[in-house]
């Protein structure tokens, strides 16, 4: 059996993500068991995710390259190209390998007629490159691999932040973890990870959050098998603390999977909590991880603006609603969607924020907490959303909170893409009064 080329399969994976819409994460999870090598497996790894990271920047430099463009005509060279780039800017690879073994892919994706053009085109990079990289530096879109109408809305919203934002954005996440109280304690966790050659270090103000500097399969770390811990970014993990949860409570986590944040209510107190799901497949991840992690919980498909087909009549003193949204605080960790969400988008996930919104409140006891999150920094998705609904409803009060890290909204609190090496989330809490 022939081996994969791992440049070309990277290629043909990249070009699905950036041209028809894949999911990064679909093209991994079908591209990484082809090769049976680690080092390659990591190879192909990087080179999509920094593909599909910088894929705005290094497409309008091949552009400029190119006389005729071939995005249409060969989508797999195409995205080749733009992979030649990464591993020359991105990556640091040493430059005849990078271009000797770019070459090599265009023969694997079975179009040798294009090996000289490749070639040609990484040559003068190469020989032209501080030029080039000048005047994609001139415009904030490719200067940080944006798209316009985003690093548009940034500026408006954030503009003392924007650059920030959009360098964290292109950042490596560090590796964040969430001790199961339930399993252990993070001391004991950090020290097990610590003796296996792992710089685990606690959070300095997430009392459940271990930090390691950089990507690892999980799986195979001490106490993933045994449910001591699950990956859960440290801005998540504020919503457990935002909950102030009490043994007893009987708690809707609605939008919940894959299930981290219900994991984290469990492992909190002894709660009553329903996890509702609209997808069944992803529903099954919620289950597959109370059962790893030894958690309980009732699981539910439903929709959680229709809940007269799930709802059985019985308030919940806590609401969690992880809403819909745009993505855009998580572009670090999932670079494809900058590349995928539009801004005509917006609008729609409006409309189910408010619907959400609207037909979860009826179901908070009175002196009940309800939690509103998205993983965004677009106000229009999040105070706008939130101040619409205390406008709505006068017996909703939005309750203050200050974060270590972050920066006060007009209603709740906004994280930021790297503050605090965080993703970017936006919390607000909102009490009904009795």
């Amino acid at each position: 059996m022939t081996r994969p080329d791992t440049r070309a399969l990277a290629a043909r994976g990249l070009a699905e993500v950036a041209l028809r819409g894949t999911s990064l994460r679909e093209v991994m999870e079908r591209s990484a068991p082809k090769l049976a090598d680690p080092r390659d497996r990591a190879l192909l790894m990087a080179l999509l995710s920094e593909g599909a990271r910088w894929w705005l920047r290094f497409e309008a430099a091949i552009d400029g390259l190119l006389e005729k463009p071939l995005r249409h005509k060969d989508p797999a060279v195409h995205a080749l190209l733009v992979l030649g780039l990464v591993q020359l800017e991105i990556l640091e690879l040493q430059d005849y390998a990078a271009v000797a073994a770019t070459v090599d892919a265009v023969r694997a994706l079975k179009r040798p007629q294009l090996a000289g053009l490749v070639n040609a085109v990484l040559r003068r990079w190469q020989r032209e490159r501080e030029a080039l990289l000048a005047k994609l530096d001139d415009r904030p879109q490719t200067r940080h691999a944006h798209p316009a109408w985003l690093a548009t809305a940034l500026q408006r919203d954030w503009p003392q932040q924007a650059d920030s934002v959009m360098r964290a954005d292109n950042r490596e996440p560090p590796l964040m973890l969430r001790v199961n109280r339930q399993r252990g304690e993070r001391a004991s966790l950090i020290d097990q990870l610590q003796a296996a050659g792992h710089a685990a270090t606690a959070h300095p103000w997430l009392a459940d959050a271990l930090v390691l500097p950089h990507s690892t399969d999980v799986t195979r770390l001490p106490g993933f098998e045994d449910g001591q811990f699950a990956v859960q970014d440290g801005a998540a993990q504020v919503a457990a603390d935002l909950a102030d949860l009490g043994d007893g409570l009987r708690v809707l986590d609605a939008c919940a999977a894959p299930g981290g944040k219900a994991c984290h209510l469990l492992e909190r107190a002894g709660i009553d909590l329903t996890a509702l799901e609209f997808e069944p497949t992803r529903a099954e991840r919620i289950r597959q991880n109370l059962m790893r992690l030894r958690l309980n919980a009732k699981v539910l498909i439903g929709d959680a603006g229709a809940p007269k087909s799930w709802w059985k009549g019985q308030l919940f003193d806590r609401i969690l609603i992880d809403a819909p949204c745009s993505a855009s605080g998580v572009l670090r960790r999932r670079p494809d969607v900058r590349l995928h969400r539009r801004e005509s988008d917006i609008a729609a996930l409006q409309l189910q924020q408010h619907r959400i919104l609207a037909a979860l409140w009826p179901l908070l006891a009175p002196g009940g907490r309800l939690v509103y999150i998205t993983c965004s920094w677009l106000r229009a998705e999040n105070e706008t959303i939130v101040g619409e609904m205390l406008a709505a409803h006068a017996d909703a009060q939005a309750v203050a909170f200050t974060l270590p890290d972050g920066q006060p909204a007009a209603t709740g609190w906004q994280i930021l893409p790297g503050d605090g090496d965080l993703d970017g989330m936006y919390y607000a809490v909102l009490q009904k009064q009795p």
